[in-house]
């Protein structure tokens, strides 16, 4: 049996610098959840299609399941365990979730939550069209997606120093 070759990665992640060597065909997903304990992004697919994996890196949002961990090597990278202020308490996006009862069963909360933390960066006021059409890359199997939207919604509205006002039925 051969020893196969590692390589080296150094990220930023959560804030930290990271560095490991790993197989060069390790997923950024593996990485994440066996290297550094990370187990917020969820492993669904593994074909890119539910976003349950999704990260931020470099201020884009990935689907970590698609991308090797040695692509990423340099990258600034933010999971769902780094989306918290500082204080400890809820970002406004997770805040939105439980407010608006934005999940059932969870699986898809924290990709969910790290797209439309990118997408209310590109966006910071969005509409209901463009949040669906934002977060359309990321599956619930659950909620039916209204209640998501208000989250993003709610959470666009914080940010913004507004208060969030449900639009009539």
């Amino acid at each position: 049996m051969s020893d196969i070759e590692q390589v080296p990665v150094t990220l930023t992640v959560n804030g930290k610098k990271v560095q490991r060597f790993v197989e060069p065909r390790t997923l950024l997903i593996h990485f994440l959840r066996e290297e550094l304990n990370l187990t917020g992004p969820h492993i669904g697919c593994e074909t890119s299609h539910c976003g349950v994996c999704t990260v931020e890196l470099n201020g884009m949002s990935v689907k970590s399941c698609t991308m090797f961990a040695a692509q990423a090597n340099g990258a600034e990278i933010t999971t769902i365990e780094g989306m918290a202020n500082e204080d400890g308490t809820l970002s406004a996006l997770q805040e939105g979730f439980r407010q608006m009862h934005g999940l059932q069963c969870g699986f898809c909360t924290p990709g969910m939550i790290m797209r439309a933390h990118v997408l209310l960066k590109e966006n910071p006021d969005p509409t209901e069209q463009e949040i669906r059409m934002g977060i359309s890359g990321n599956l619930c199997r659950c909620t039916g997606y209204q209640n998501i939207v208000k989250a993003i919604q709610y959470a666009a509205a914080k940010l913004q120093g507004r208060d969030f006002q449900e639009a009539a039925e």
